[in-house]
């Protein structure tokens, strides 16, 4: 083998091993999917997938020749580093059923290393050492001849003429391959996570741009009232007691007087496109003002509290982290959620406004480590599941750890409410939505990121909870309301309840009527 290292190859050779070994080490979901989904005839799927493979040697051998002999040393670094990412990315496809998107390449950029720690494990590491570090010590060693110019080109407009006449006798698979873009570009390594990293830096630049201000409001009374939105992550409705899950996970809730349950989607299944519709006026690939950045200019009293992450832009006075609050809160700790409703009453009495808007950023049911989300008095379903990996191997531990989470939440917000009941100088509401929903295992699925379009209906459907103290405001018959709410009701809902009028406000996208 030693021997084998040593001998040099030439370009061409180098080139032909690094393409054929990509396509057959790093890209096999890929085919696998194409040889599932398409309604081709017996032969025309062997033609499909015969072209595919060719397209895919040829472009990969001409990038790995450009690159190679353009580079040199700087290429074997890059096609070494390309290995091991190609690994990790195989790793999550087979283990995790996901495919790596502009969506799962956000989750990855907005992902704490708290979390993302959560996915190491001895067979991840083993994985990326056999089927990633290996090919990359190959790439960084073995000696090989670069050639002259006139090969180079030769060999590239060879390829390149080659994909061209491949993808014109394709022609008729336009249509196939642009319903399946998706998932075809999210399987294809390497160019799934080059590609989308690309789209999603493109994208993050363009968001630096200064939100786009909503028209100026007012507050239009003096009466005390407070606001409560809890953000909660990863929530699905499927596991609610109160959406009819056969387990009483919701032992406390599930008796609250006055508590309003809604049917609910939520926008997207990741963190920061699902807080950022639940905080803006209307669906928009645009930056609009924020509810607590729009509250907050208008003259109420906004904080923000979080243990959480991939939050749009807020621009208010008091942003606090659930590691900040622990150092307030010493005797809390800052394990847990529990901090972030500690001392709460003290905070919205000695505010100096009467308009006063608490948002909660929770990570509850974050996975993949759900039964770290919670305090062990709370692990009432067992056994449970360390974490999503281990809960492959047996769903219902999974389950249980999620389920525990669930009761964890009916714990927090119970308790919030009986705060807010009993504060009687104010008028009180609580409001409880997720970010997203979350998939255990259903047709092997987990956690959450999928495109909206791909993504199971776990994945989407939320909680949406209200609470208000008595006489606060008055709910919209159920006839008035469609049978399944959006996110964006929360924005318009929160400025009724602050007394906040504004032309941003839409009657239709509140479930209270309108105050007067």
């Amino acid at each position: 083998m030693m021997k084998l290292l040593r001998r040099p190859i030439s370009l061409l050779a180098f080139s032909c091993i690094v393409s054929i070994g990509t396509l057959l080490i790093y890209n096999l979901p890929f085919f696998d999917y194409v040889a599932n989904n398409t309604n081709e005839s017996t032969g025309g799927r062997i033609f499909l997938l015969a072209s595919l493979v060719v397209i895919m040697l040829a472009v990969n051998f001409m990038m790995t020749y450009l690159v190679m002999y353009l580079t040199r040393f700087v290429g074997r670094i890059l096609l070494a580093i390309l290995s091991i990412i190609n690994a990790t990315a195989l790793y999550f496809i087979i283990t995790y059923n996901v495919i790596i998107d502009d969506t799962t390449i956000k989750n990855v950029f907005n992902t704490r290393y708290s979390e993302a720690s959560g996915f190491f494990s001895g067979s991840l590491w083993l994985f990326i050492l056999v089927v990633g570090l290996l090919p990359a010590l190959w790439c960084l060693l073995q000696p090989m001849v670069v050639g002259k110019a006139k090969k180079m080109g030769i060999w590239c407009g060879s390829s390149l003429a080659l994909v061209l006449a491949i993808v014109l006798a394709n022609i008729n698979q336009t249509l196939w391959i642009s319903q399946h873009d998706t998932e075809l570009g999210g399987l294809l390594q390497p160019w799934s996570y080059i590609v989308n990293t690309c789209r999603v830096i493109s994208a993050s630049q363009d968001k630096q741009a200064e939100e786009i201000k909503l028209p100026d409001g007012r507050i239009t009374d003096d009466e005390k009232a407070v606001v409560v939105l809890v953000i909660g992550e990863s929530a699905r409705k499927a596991n609610f007691q109160l959406y009819g899950y056969e387990r009483p996970n919701n032992p406390r809730l599930s008796k609250r007087e006055g508590l309003k349950v809604y049917q609910t989607n939520s926008c997207a299944t990741y963190t920061t496109a699902g807080t950022k519709a639940i905080l803006e006026p209307q669906e928009s690939d645009d930056l609009y003002e924020l509810l607590p950045n729009y509250a907050f200019r208008t003259g109420a009293d906004v904080s923000w509290r979080t243990s959480n992450w991939g939050e749009p832009p807020i621009h208010i006075d008091e942003y606090l982290t659930n590691l900040e609050l622990g150092d307030i809160y010493p005797d809390v700790g800052n394990t847990y959620d529990d901090i972030l409703f500690t001392g709460l009453r003290e905070r919205i009495e000695k505010s100096p406004k009467h308009k006063v808007l608490i948002i909660l950023h929770t990570s509850t049911s974050h996975g993949p480590k759900y039964a770290d989300k919670y305090p062990k008095e709370f692990e009432v379903y067992k056994p449970v599941a360390k974490n999503v990996e281990e809960g492959e191997k047996n769903i219902g531990m999974l389950i249980n750890a999620y389920d525990n989470t669930i009761l964890y939440t009916d714990f927090l917000l119970d308790g919030l409410i009986d705060t807010l009941r009993t504060m009687t100088d104010w008028k009180s509401a609580m409001i409880f939505i997720s970010d997203h929903g979350e998939s255990l295992g259903e047709n092997k699925m987990f956690m959450h990121g999928l495109p909206m379009k791909l993504a199971p209906k776990v994945q989407y459907e939320i909680p949406f909870l209200v609470w208000t103290s008595e006489g606060f405001r008055d709910y919209k018959p159920a006839s008035e309301l469609p049978a399944v709410l959006e996110q964006h009701y929360v924005f318009h809902s929160v400025l009724n309840l602050l007394s906040i009028d504004s032309p941003a406000y839409n009657k239709d996208f509140d479930i209270f009527n309108p105050h007067n």
